[in-house]
């Protein structure tokens, strides 16, 4: 490598680094440990169900990516303290810790059930909150520390109809990442957030009412759905010890323009 290739390397590239991804086997987080490594670093895929888990590991060593997988449930700290156990056993250290896990459920307010709310928040919000606090306690003792990475929504800005417990939970994330950003700063530790805008599955655009397309459209600036692929340079630059190494407590809006439309 020579020039160009060099100067990006040395900015973006995460080689012999390792990277643990709570949801890796769903479409974004697939998409992001793709990307992630690529740059260079070693992937633990982290999630609930194996076949899903192993035809993701399948995937990213297809395209060269160094990969396994440890399975997890997020909705329980000795699982998540088994995650780290697990990664460290096989790689030695985690450098980065991506949150990825998310679950919805699409209701009239007045129809919210409160066990229903529950679950959301304990996946969405309280499982990335244990996430956190399991890995950063592993991340103070590497010496150049670690970076963190969660993924909010535009949710977390704007609010959307029948998304009543996902949007607060979302929410929830944006000041949970900047609450930890501003804790361990001094401490080598960075927090930053992804606020993606519509990144709808194949399955979920299906469901989709014309009314709700049409309505995301004139809101969406760039009037078109995200590719999951279209979050990894913003992963990239917040990741990166380098690119990002002033960059803590942000949250990040992969968007097409959402936040920043009147309509």
């Amino acid at each position: 490598m020579s020039g160009p290739s060099v100067f990006l390397e040395g900015l973006f590239g995460l080689r012999g680094e390792v990277a643990v991804i709570i949801g890796g086997a769903g479409e974004l987080g697939g998409a992001l440990a793709a990307g992630i490594g690529q740059a260079g670093a070693h992937v633990v895929v982290a999630d609930m169900g194996e076949p899903a888990c192993q035809a993701r590991v399948e995937k990213l060593n297809a395209i060269g990516v160094s990969s396994e997988y440890i399975l997890v449930d997020i909705t329980n700290r000795d699982s998540i303290k088994s995650l780290l156990a697990g990664s460290l056993k096989k790689t030695g250290r985690v450098d980065m810790l991506v949150n990825c896990a998310g679950i919805n459920a699409a209701t009239p307010f007045l129809e919210v059930n409160p066990d229903t709310w529950d679950k959301i928040f304990a996946v969405n919000l309280k499982g990335m909150m244990e996430s956190c606090q399991v890995f950063v306690e592993s991340m103070l003792k590497n010496e150049s520390g670690g970076s963190i990475l969660n993924i909010g929504s535009v949710n977390s800005d704007k609010p959307l109809s029948r998304v009543f417990a996902y949007a607060a939970s979302k929410a929830g994330v944006v000041n949970l990442t900047q609450n930890i950003a501003q804790e361990f700063a001094s401490q080598k530790i960075r927090c930053n957030a992804i606020c993606p805008g519509f990144f709808p599955a194949e399955q979920n655009r299906k469901i989709l009412s014309e009314e709700r397309v049409a309505n995301i459209m004139n809101g969406t600036p760039m009037h078109r759905y995200g590719s999951p692929e279209e979050l990894v340079g913003a992963a990239l630059l917040l990741l990166s010890q380098r690119a990002g190494s002033y960059m803590t407590g942000a949250a990040v809006y992969v968007d097409g323009g959402f936040t920043c439309s009147w309509f």
